[in-house]
């Protein structure tokens, strides 16, 4: 292994570690339980609990890191959109007439575990944020 490499390997996991922390306290806010905390960041129920006990141990691939960063992104599009705490927080657990959702709740969706649905839930909020919804 490289210099670069290795330095590359170290940055990835602390993007892990930083990333599952955040993503984990994002979702707990939007009231999303473990086992779908689970499936939305493909992680089986004993490495999860191994990883919030001892962040150490983190050891993610590039799809589990896109995740983490659709969490995040998601939930800093959802701060510029809400200036109330309330509704950064509620706004995944509420039903959405918007026609992607159709009356389903965005955190429903991505509770799929599909990236896919993850993808398509991180652009809807985005646009929501640009003033492109429609």
């Amino acid at each position: 292994m490289t210099a670069a490499q290795a330095l590359k390997a170290v940055d990835k996991k602390k993007m892990a570690q930083v990333g599952f922390k955040a993503a984990v306290n994002i979702m707990e806010g939007w009231g999303c339980a473990g086992a779908d905390m689970q499936r939305i960041l493909r992680i089986p129920r004993s490495t999860f609990q191994k990883y919030k006990a001892n962040p150490d141990t983190i050891s993610m691939d590039d799809d589990q890191l896109e995740r983490l960063s659709y969490i995040a992104n998601i939930h800093g599009s959802l701060r510029i959109i809400f200036d109330n705490q309330e509704n950064v927080q509620g706004f995944m657990s509420m039903e959405n007439k918007n026609a992607y959702f159709e009356g389903r709740a965005p955190l429903s969706i991505i509770s799929s575990g599909k990236f896919a649905d993850l993808y398509e839930v991180f652009c809807r909020v985005d646009a929501l944020r640009s003033g492109q919804w429609g």
